[in-house]
């Protein structure tokens, strides 16, 4: 019943806080520069402000009906409780009327997790440039029900019909992954030029221990973190924004500073080192960390993979599918933690039953590692079930907690009801 209700509320009482900030942004009338995709806007958003810096205002940590609203206007949600909503009601129509930000350029993340929210944003940003980075299988449990009124033939289309209200909303130029079937099949709606970016630009990639090269274009890029190859796409659309907006390019983003959960890469126990990729789990996202971890350069790696969740109608099949990826690289071990991998993914994986431990509960698979791990192992964490809370206890620094994700009061006190 409360789901039903917060579903039903969800786009009216967010129009009330976007009608705020659309008078905020008529007052302000920055540039807009708006990032959507299923999976790589937030590295893409992080290499765009490693070059532009403070010339632009941007959108951390908010992408959502919600979050971009609430960053126009200044709200910030602290304690992620419900008595907070009351307090940020009433505040906002004051943060509307607050003096303008002094940047000229607001860099915009934006997702639609859900049918209508490509829309709503779009609507209130109405950017003059679009970076659509990818359109894959995200969150689609809240659009298998478009798939089952036969509206689209796959919850990937319908994601990329989404998405693509902000083709029809950009104003001056849109630049889209060219490979993406789904993304090509709605360019047809776009109102202005469209720039291509494509893996045939990729000459070469290669990752370190640290850092990762990339030669795209017969041009060197060098990061100091360690990315997957799909990150050659938000390098060139970098590139392609740049040159629109009339700047200079930092071909080694020595500015570029990436989030908690993005491939960080920390000092672990008894010699370790720890991968950690928990902020999110998209079957694409996932099989583009998994080809990054089989080139990591290690002897010794194990793979802690949890679950994939809000695929709905497309669970099965999805899980199925990463152990055609996980049977492609060398490890010493797998550890599955949470109900889908063990139903689903670990029967496909037979050919190396022997070095895999399946498990529930993330406790469950702490208490293994802490007992089996010798030394000098390079261990990758990603997917859902709290894997972030198996690693705070396996850190040389403890310091370097406050640098995973998910740290609010309230992700505390879920992760301890799982035991952590």
């Amino acid at each position: 019943m409360v789901k039903t209700l917060k579903k039903l509320l969800y786009f009216p009482f967010a129009s009330y806080f976007r009608f705020w900030a659309k008078i905020r942004l008529d007052n302000w009338k920055p540039k807009i520069v708006a990032i959507t995709g299923s999976s790589g806007k937030t590295t893409l958003l992080h290499l765009i402000e490693s070059q532009i810096g403070k010339k632009a205002k941007y959108s951390h940590h908010a992408n959502s009906s919600y979050g971009i609203p609430f960053d126009i206007l200044g709200l910030k949600r602290k304690t992620l409780t419900p008595d907070e909503w009351i307090y940020l009601f009433f505040l906002a129509p004051f943060k509307a009327f607050k003096p303008k930000p002094l940047e000229e350029i607001y860099v915009a993340e934006v997702d639609s997790d859900r049918p209508g929210e490509g829309k709503f944003l779009a609507e209130l940003l109405n950017p003059e440039i679009t970076l659509w980075i990818s359109s894959s299988l995200t969150h689609s449990a809240n659009f298998d029900s478009l798939v089952k009124e036969k509206n689209f033939t796959r919850e990937e289309e319908a994601i990329a019909y989404d998405f693509g209200h902000f083709l029809e909303h950009t104003k001056k130029l849109a630049i889209v992954n060219g490979d993406n079937v789904f993304i090509q099949k709605e360019l047809s709606r776009a109102k202005c030029p469209i720039e291509f970016t494509s893996e045939k630009d990729l000459k070469s990639w290669e990752v370190y221990k640290n850092r990762t090269e990339f030669i795209i274009d017969d041009k060197k890029y060098s990061i100091n973190f360690i990315t997957p190859k799909a990150t050659f796409n938000p390098i060139k659309m970098t590139n392609l924004l740049m040159k629109s907006l009339k700047l200079p390019l930092d071909a080694n983003f020595k500015n570029l500073i990436l989030p908690p959960g993005r491939n960080s890469v920390f000092m672990g126990i008894k010699k370790t080192t720890i991968i950690d990729s928990t902020y999110n789990a998209t079957p694409e996202g996932v099989r583009t960390i998994l080809q990054m971890f089989d080139e990591y350069p290690s002897k010794n790696k194990w793979l802690v993979l949890g679950d994939m969740i809000e695929l709905g109608t497309r669970e099965r099949e999805e899980h199925e599918k990463l152990a055609t990826a996980i049977n492609c690289i060398a490890l010493e071990k797998i550890i599955l933690i949470g109900p889908r991998v063990a139903r689903y993914t670990y029967p496909k994986l037979s050919c190396q039953i022997d070095k895999i431990q399946k498990f529930l509960m993330p406790k469950e698979g702490l208490d293994y590692i802490l007992e089996n791990i010798k030394g000098e192992e390079t261990i990758l964490f990603k997917g859902a079930r709290f894997l972030e809370g198996i690693i705070e206890h396996l850190l040389q620094n403890k310091k370097d907690i406050d640098k995973l994700v998910r740290r609010e009061k309230a992700w505390q006190k879920k992760r301890k009801s799982f035991g952590l």
